[in-house]
């Protein structure tokens, strides 16, 4: 079940009050608006756009925005749950032959374990079951991978941007060295677009690619301990071997969990 990650937002919006306070602390709070420049803001992020049309098709940049939105929600994995779930599996195959699965496939919400499932009650050999499943992990890291290009490739291009504007600037400088009031407004789009190109690789791009990733590694790591248990119940392990062998998938504070919560169960019987 996907639910909002307050982190997310959380640090975006810590990083602009750091920079915020770091402005006022150095400048004072009635400088602050000369930190405020649409020229080069416009310069960034035109630039940027521009860029990803030139290197992505028009349909994939028109799903950033939608891309960036899954860095914005946590998918929640209950990992001792799911291997319960497979010792369940696992003892009902066992004594009722894995046909009898079908019937649990009600209660199974996930499709790529619904997948297996059925994969395992056709009497797909476990090798084949393996592949056709992996293969499928290695489809959608791709697919995660080519809308996580784009917000890499932003992160890349931001700075550059940036550089051209501060580029931009100095030459209206240089030409305008006789009119000391311009080279006030000159010198601050010079300076402002580097400032905002390195804000956005750093604080936007650049992070939410990272939070995609990890968020990707995640489901890869799920899916691989179905794969596991799939196979498993397909081949008719004990389900206590397959308990023990899933276990090793969960961190020390998961397995200490779950230790903790078989003692309290057989004391209560």
């Amino acid at each position: 079940m996907k639910k909002f990650d307050a982190l997310t937002p959380l640090g975006l919006l810590a990083g602009v009050v750091l920079v915020g306070f770091g402005i006022i602390a150095n400048a004072g709070i009635n400088n602050f608006l000369s930190f405020i420049d649409i020229a080069s803001l416009v310069i960034v992020l035109g630039g940027v756009t521009a860029a990803l049309l030139v290197s992505f098709p028009l349909k994939d940049v028109k799903h950033m925005f939608k891309i960036s939105r899954q860095a914005f929600s946590v998918q929640k994995y209950d990992l001792p749950e799911l291997i319960q779930t497979f010792v369940k599996l696992s003892t009902k195959a066992r004594r009722e032959g894995i046909l009898s699965l079908e019937a649990e496939l009600e209660n199974v919400d996930e499709p790529f374990l619904r997948k297996g499932i059925l994969l395992a009650i056709d009497g797909i050999e476990p090798d084949v079951i393996s592949d056709i499943l992996q293969a499928e992990i290695s489809a959608m890291e791709e697919r995660h991978r080519k809308g996580r290009h784009m917000l890499e490739r932003a992160g890349e291009y931001a700075p550059a941007w940036g550089m051209t504007g501060t580029l931009i600037g100095l030459v209206l400088m240089l030409n305008n060295l006789k009119d000391p009031e311009t080279l006030g407004p000159n010198m601050a789009i010079a300076i402002l677009t580097t400032f905002y190109g390195v804000v956005l690789a750093n604080l936007v791009f650049i992070p939410l690619a990272v939070k995609l990733e990890r968020k990707t590694d995640e489901e890869v790591f799920f899916r691989q301990i179905i794969i596991e248990g799939v196979i498993g119940v397909q081949s008719g392990e004990n389900p206590k071997i397959l308990e023990e062998k899933l276990s090793a998938f969960l961190s020390e504070r998961e397995r200490t969990k779950k230790e903790g919560a078989g003692e309290g169960g057989s004391d209560e019987v």
